[in-house]
């Protein structure tokens, strides 16, 4: 079948350059990839890939909560005089993270010795 019909799209051009030498390293080219995405989605009936929506860590779920409450003006940020006061309290919340995480590592062995004891 002569392919007769133009495509014209837009996209990133870096997301277009990393496309092309990702299909180079087939011996493909862009045009030969999206020719086989149409192909494939024709054969599927849809979509040849699933579509869900990003799934994140706990942790990263509650980052992000908390970032749209501070943009939101539900919480006030911590806002500092200089990087070295931002950067000192960074500090303190990592040494009190790591103190929490020595005691319960130190609560943890006691227990072990405990039971290994009786």
């Amino acid at each position: 079948m002569p392919k007769t019909a133009n495509l014209h799209i837009r996209t990133d051009p870096e997301i277009k350059e990393n496309a092309e030498q990702l299909f180079l390293k087939f011996g493909i080219t862009i045009t030969d990839a999206i020719n086989m995405f149409l192909h494939q989605s024709l054969l599927v009936g849809g979509l040849p890939f699933d579509l869900r929506q990003p799934r994140y860590s706990p942790e990263t779920e509650a980052a992000m909560q908390e970032a749209r409450d501070i943009m939101s003006g539900k919480v006030q940020s911590k806002i500092y005089a200089s990087v070295a006061e931002m950067n000192a309290d960074l500090d303190a919340d990592l040494d009190a993270d790591l103190d929490a995480d020595l005691d319960a590592d130190l609560d943890a062995d006691l227990d072990a010795d405990l039971d290994s004891k009786v």
